[in-house]
């Protein structure tokens, strides 16, 4: 192996001078090709003679000879500048046409529930030897599943990243309530008095009945009577078909099941605060050719989704 002494005196020029005399064994020619007057090429020659220590090319009539030291590196110089060629060559533009692989995308139950259907279904229309795997994922968790490869992205609403990591902003999530008009009997939209009576079910995957609707409450004086806590969204068509009761979700999953089981929605009678659902992956991801082609199909499917199901939420213009 070369001392670092003799790394340091060779750049990738002499190697590629080296190379090319090996394949013309012509210095006239190799200058030719390496675009040199044939001074530079010789100039060249001689100090990867020096630092070697060896002759490498003898001249034989109007060609050159290489040494045997010469065709000994010679393998492994070109193997070197191959790995450097390939290192630096533009990447391949990704044809999803005839690509062959999974993409791997971690969300949250509630906005599966909304895209992973139109995101299979476009997915297979443009890919077809794509598959498309979902990753339950919780935001607390988001950012250590990515590094650990759980996934290309993960979509809910993400704490601050990490300097290796990239948030770009999707929409901001707004709720809505949502309820069986045969069991409630109340017409939209919901007064504020409808909805503090009512029984109340929530979503929480910890079990904790009171969220935000709580806080926005108990700061006007008031307070709803939470009767039931399921752990996912899943949960609450039949509970709802099955009581009197509210549950204030997001607008995109309470549009998939009021379509889905015949529940009403009406706006919340009291203001409630909007999420920020974004898209977290790598930095590293941040130019890969099937990376940027996956997250921007993502957001046109979610752009069509939201428009589709009646939704007043809208794509960011940074997504």
């Amino acid at each position: 192996m070369m001392n670092d002494t003799i790394l340091r005196k060779i750049d990738l020029n002499l190697l590629l001078a080296f190379s090319v005399l090996m394949q013309e064994r012509n210095v006239s020619r190799a200058a030719e090709r390496l675009l040199l007057g044939q001074p530079g090429l010789s100039a060249a020659l001689k100090r990867l003679r020096e630092t070697l220590d060896d002759e490498l090319f003898v001249r034989v009539g109007r060609g050159l000879q290489p040494t045997p030291r010469a065709l000994a590196i010679a393998p492994a110089i070109e193997d070197a500048l191959s790995c450097i060629e390939r290192a630096i060559r533009p990447p391949v533009a990704f044809d999803p046409k005839i690509w062959q692989g999974e993409f791997r995308i971690g969300m949250c139950d509630n906005l599966e529930s909304a895209f992973f259907g139109p995101l299979v279904a476009r997915l297979r229309a443009l890919s077809p030897g794509a598959r498309l795997i979902g990753v339950a994922a919780d935001k607390r968790d988001a950012a250590r599943m990515l590094d650990d490869g759980a996934y290309d992205f993960s979509v809910a609403v993400h704490e601050e990243p990490a300097s290796w990591h990239v948030r770009a902003p999707l929409f901001s999530q707004c709720s809505v309530c949502v309820y069986d008009p045969a069991q409630l009997k109340r017409k939209a939209p919901l007064t504020l008095e409808d909805f503090v009576n009512a029984a109340h079910v929530t979503v929480s995957f910890e079990g904790n009945s009171a969220t935000n609707v709580d806080t926005v409450l108990a700061k006007a004086g008031l307070r709803r009577q939470v009767v039931a806590t399921v752990p996912r969204f899943s949960a609450l068509p039949p509970a709802l078909r099955a009581m009197p009761a509210i549950a204030t979700i997001p607008e995109s999953i309470a549009r998939c099941i009021a379509q889905l089981h015949g529940l009403e929605i009406s706006t919340p009678p009291i203001e409630l605060p909007a999420d920020p659902v974004t898209m977290l992956y790598r930095r590293v991801d941040r130019a890969d050719g099937r990376s940027v082609w996956f997250r921007k199909l993502f957001v046109d499917v979610v752009e069509a989704a939201l428009k589709a199901s009646g939704c007043s939420m809208t794509i960011s213009k940074a997504a």
